[in-house]
């Protein structure tokens, strides 16, 4: 048994507080339990399994056993495999598959180890076409194992390791401390005091005997293969126990490897470029201005540009985020599924340049986002605007490639159909379906892609970027002046070239992202069947809509939901085992405040399980009145601790200021707010707001619940859907009809694209109170001591809505 404890406290006072805790718990030198050995006899080796999966789709994965790497931790042995085996480079495994239309992904890594046996993975996902070449991939693989072996090992690889390796561990990321002590307590079972804290994380002794003598355990003689496929369906004849999923198990033999090896394609496979993107200059900037919060740094009608410098983490990284707010984007369904394919062949395009940038600790996303597409780079600020540059030119220069686009319209088709998902995930797409404005059905997507070709991309790439508004957030070990050089280039490359691609944003294309405003004293309800006929799982989420942003409506609902979370778990969990996913969970959909209670069960149905919830906030009800100022005191400083804490890393902090520019809300100082408000909260207040807002049966309370029937009870979802409304009691039978039928929350983003700098004034001078549009304005309305008749607040409602 091995402890580790991570505080602020000296180190003193965390030794008394193990000391006098853990006195108890005596050394009897037990031993450790060991099996050693390894579980593959001759029987599980030279095998081929054929297995059906649930989803559509097509894996293989090639299995090896091998020595564990963490005999030779300082050698690395699996680590070297893994980097060049799972490159993604030009003239890797993986670069021949992509081109020849055969794979999707491909990772190599060492899995499911002890000190005395480990199996070593590559897992390839196929496309259509790659799951009739299985042979052929095969052969490629180990022809390019043949290539490692013949090409001997070289010192220069190791070298790039041991430099990527270094720099992650000194300038590593802080992660929550649960995750940290962990990993050390971990790291203590395993290795000697001196590598506690690093573990197997820096290899420093450069063998290739030890990396050969791995090599050459990846053999056709020590191999496994399980091949995943709906294909195999009806071709099976055995059943696993567990799972009941059917497989069939085949013997192949070394030879019929080496004939797959002989007839796979004659591709050039080649070792890796030596990676550009290592950073060298890993020293930290001279801050001038250490400015806390996010400012608007520059302004145009191209782009606004947020900057932040790091005054936290001191590290030598950076991130950059670039929202392109395109409102051809948006323009319809069409539209919408093009932009996903656009920035899925976009990111396939820059494959081989940026994977060796993701591998040196600089990684980037390119994704739709709700008003267009963004791009995201973050790592080490050395060469990131290397990368930058590169994403950005190749946006320019997009053209499309019949070959990839084939190939990226087959992994949409698989990703947009979330028939096989878990009916929880369902029912919360279900709900931000509801109520979200812009939110598309995935049928309906999926239904549009089936007749989507390469020139429907072709025509549609000039309308996307023919009017863009960009917004930059910059941050991290990257000084003012380069940020600025940043947008400049966005800027020239395309508004201000000699052939410009994009022209500004016209006020009125200005897009903004809105939610639907629930009726009070309404409780909605959807029933819907689960889309896996096979799944005996119902899903319920519970979801209570409070109201729009506001920090002493904020804090109200955070407390609460701190204080109900455990009680909810116990009850409903716990005590009447409902289900094992249960959870109590906040909810900010565009700066819309809410939470939801989610629960997925086989043992009752969605609509009794709605009854347990309502039971379980009636209970809930009388030890919030129970409870006594001490107690609330308590909890109030355990939610007030947590804010009071920075943010984790600089991606974490750059997601939570982004989300504030986003909504237009711009609480950058958020958590200092919150905790005024907190030291401020009173339990007689966090009573008055349940009572309005949460308790069943209040007449400001908003609810609707998603309640997704699984095949246990088909029945109850008959009944359901046949079932009348009664007069608080809403059926939804149509998501659009329902979606068109109510009003919306307005946004904050309000002007943000005409932004000028001397008109925006910071958050310590903007308070949200004064810029809130909480429906009813309930709680602004307490605020500020103003009453009004329930007929005069319900006209002035109408108006606002209007």
């Amino acid at each position: 048994m091995h402890l580790v404890v991570y505080g602020k406290e000296s180190l003193d006072k965390l030794q008394n507080l193990v000391e006098s805790n853990f006195k108890d718990v005596l050394n009897i030198d037990r031993a450790k339990n060991c099996f050693p050995g390894h579980p593959c006899s001759s029987e599980h080796l030279q095998i081929l399994v054929k297995v059906v999966p649930v989803q559509e789709y097509h894996m293989l994965r090639i299995i090896w056993s091998v020595t564990p790497n963490i005999r030779h931790y300082k050698e690395s042995p699996s680590r070297y495999l893994s980097h060049l085996i799972g490159h993604r480079g030009v003239g890797s495994l993986f670069y021949v598959l992509r081109s020849l239309g055969w794979a999707t992904s491909l990772s190599a890594v060492e899995r499911d180890s002890s000190c005395d046996f480990a199996f070593f993975h590559v897992n390839i996902e196929l496309t259509s076409s790659g799951n009739d070449h299985v042979e052929d991939v095969i052969g490629l693989l180990f022809k390019y194992i043949a290539l490692l072996r013949n090409s001997g090992i070289y010192q220069w690889i190791f070298n790039e390791l041991v430099a990527i390796c270094d720099a992650d561990f000194h300038y590593k990321d802080k992660m929550p401390p649960i995750d940290y002590v962990v990993n050390i307590a971990e790291n203590m079972q395993l290795f000697p005091l001196e590598d506690w804290l690093c573990g197997s994380s820096l290899p420093s002794r450069y063998d290739p005997s030890t990396i050969k003598g791995m090599l050459d355990m990846l053999t056709p003689n020590n191999i496994r293969i399980f091949w995943e496929s709906q294909k195999f369906s009806g071709c099976t004849d055995s059943l696993e126990p567990w799972y009941k999923t059917s497989y069939k198990m085949e013997r192949i033999t070394a030879s019929s490897i080496q004939q797959w090896i002989e007839k796979a394609p004659n591709e050039l496979l080649h070792l890796p470029a030596p990676n550009e993107f290592i950073p060298t200059d890993l020293r930290l900037i001279q801050v001038e201005k250490k400015d806390k919060l996010p400012v608007l740094l520059k302004t145009s009608s191209f782009s606004n540009l947020w900057y932040k410098p790091d005054t936290t983490f001191f590290i030598p990284k950076g991130y950059v985020r670039i929202d392109f707010n395109c409102p051809e984007s948006k323009s319809s369904l069409q539209a919408v599924v093009l932009t996903n394919i656009f920035t899925r062949l976009l990111a396939d395009y820059l494959n081989e340049y940026a994977y060796s940038a993701s591998v040196a600790g600089l990684k980037y996303k390119i994704q739709c986002y709700e008003r267009g597409f963004q791009v995201v780079v973050s790592g080490y600020n050395h060469k990131l605007r290397k990368l930058l540059k590169v994403i950005i030119n190749e946006i320019k220069q997009f053209e499309v490639k019949l070959d990839r686009f084939s190939v990226i319209k087959e992994t949409m088709k698989r990703d947009l159909n979330i028939q096989f998902q878990q009916p929880h995930r369902q029912a919360v797409y279900y709900l931000a379906l509801l109520l979200d404005e812009q939110r598309l059905p995935l049928n309906e997507q999926l239904e549009i892609l089936h007749f989507l070709e390469a020139d429907h991309l072709t025509k549609f790439y000039s309308c996307l970027l023919s009017r863009v508004f960009v917004d930059c957030y910059i941050a991290g070990n990257i000084g003012s002046a380069e940020a600025e050089s940043v947008i400049k280039h966005v800027e020239d490359v395309l508004f201000e070239s000699s052939h410009p691609t994009s022209k500004p944003l016209l006020p009125s294309q200005h897009l903004t992202n809105r939610i639907v405003k629930l009726n009070k004293g309404l409780g909605y309800y959807y029933p819907v069947e689960g889309l896996n006929p096979t799944n005996d799982n119902s899903a319920l989420v519970y979801y209570i809509q409070v109201g729009q942003d506001d920090i002493q409506l904020s804090v109200k609902l955070q407390l609460f939901t701190l204080m109900t979370q455990e009680p909810a778990f116990h009850q409903l969990r716990s005590v009447e085992q409902l289900g094992y996913k249960t959870e109590l969970k906040l909810g900010n959909l565009s700066a819309v405040w809410g939470l939801y209670f989610l629960i997925q069960s086989t043992v009752m149905d969605p609509a009794q399980l709605h009854g347990r919830v309502e039971a379980f906030l009636k209970m809930f009800e009388n030890k919030l009145y129970e409870m006594t100022d001490d107690q609330f005191k308590s909890m109030a400083n355990i939610l007030i601790d947590s804010k009071l804490g920075e943010y984790i890393n600089l991606s974490d902090e750059s997601d939570a200021y982004c989300k504030e520019i986003v909504d237009g809300t711009f609480m950058f100082d958020r958590h200092e707010s919150e905790v005024a408000a907190l030291r401020e909260l009173t339990r007689q207040e966090l009573i008055e707001f349940f009572n309005s807002y949460i308790k069943v049966g209040a007449p400001q309370r908003k609810t609707l619940s998603i309640r997704c029937y699984g095949r246990l009870h088909s029945a109850e979802f008959q009944s359901s859907i046949r079932g009348s409304s009664q007069p608080q009691n809403c059926q939804i039978k149509d998501i659009c009809s329902f979606k068109k039928s109510r009003p919306l929350y307005g946004s904050f983003r309000g002007g943000l694209g005409q932004m000028k700098l001397e008109d925006w004034r910071g958050p310590s001078q903007a308070s949200p109170r004064t810029r809130s549009n909480n429906d009813g304005d309930d709680e602004l309305e307490k605020n500020k001591k103003r009453k009004r008749k329930d007929g005069d607040e319900e006209k002035s409602t109408k108006r606002r809505e209007v």
